[in-house]
């Protein structure tokens, strides 16, 4: 279970004044749970996303993790506790070959080649076709989003948390992408929370929280939630629906 207790994060403006981007957060979230963190741009997200991961130290409140005081954790704690991350945006390692990075992600030395197939084949991609390739600029947004998760599958994380997944995507990966959040859901070994402006994301969700100024706006049921949403009662959420892609 993820408990966020009375969260904050401050930052000092130019005047120097404090400016908080997450005010007073609070936010438990069941095991097993896919949740989607939506609401307007600008409005804290990802700034919550990474303080649960430790990118960002909070200047206020605790995160615990199945029990444990995760707040003062470092990023590698954090890892070994079962917390992951995927980036919006996700590094590229030139040199590095995906073999390379889903054994490291896996904690051994290399991989057989049915492991490498099933963590590849899971996210859609052919292990034959991406196995020994070098994680660089030839491969596109959706490639390499793609095998960052295989690397967090490898690691079998308990907390799965995905920055935006769909942003610089082709409509081909973020179908396959979208079927992959399915299919770890199913197993119920994972929570996830994902961070989405978009429709179909969001229609996978148990639960859906709306960040908007730095504080939970709302939370509940997808069912209770989505259609409050999708009627774009949120000014500057820009929610793409099905047809937008």
């Amino acid at each position: 279970m993820l408990e966020i207790s009375h969260l904050r994060y401050d930052v000092t403006a130019e005047d120097g004044s404090d400016l908080g981007i997450l005010r007073d957060v609070s936010l438990t979230v069941s095991d097993g749970k896919l949740v989607v963190i939506t609401g307007p741009n600008g409005g804290g997200k990802t700034t919550l996303a990474r303080a649960i991961m430790g990118l960002n130290q909070p200047t206020g409140g605790a995160i615990r993790w199945n029990g444990q005081d995760i707040t003062n954790l470092s990023v590698t704690d954090r890892a070994r506790a079962g917390v992951s991350y995927g980036f919006q945006q996700p590094p590229r390692f030139k040199g590095m070959k995906v073999r390379n990075l889903i054994a490291l992600a896996a904690g051994k030395e290399d991989l057989t080649p049915t492991e490498g197939c099933q963590y590849l084949t899971q996210v859609g991609l052919c292990a034959d076709d991406y196995i020994d390739r070098e994680v660089d600029t030839s491969l596109s947004g959706g490639e390499v989003k793609r095998i960052e998760i295989a690397t967090i599958l490898a690691r079998k994380a308990g907390l799965m948390i995905f920055d935006e997944p769909e942003a610089g995507i082709d409509l081909w990966s973020f179908a396959r992408l979208t079927e992959t959040f399915e299919t770890i859901h199913k197993t119920g070994n994972s929570t996830l929370l994902i961070i989405s402006h978009q429709e179909r994301i969001i229609r996978l969700a148990d639960e859906i929280v709306v960040i908007e100024q730095g504080q939970v706006a709302k939370h509940g049921p997808r069912d209770e939630i989505f259609p409050q949403i999708m009627a774009r009662t949120l000014p500057g959420c820009g929610y793409m629906r099905e047809g937008d892609r």
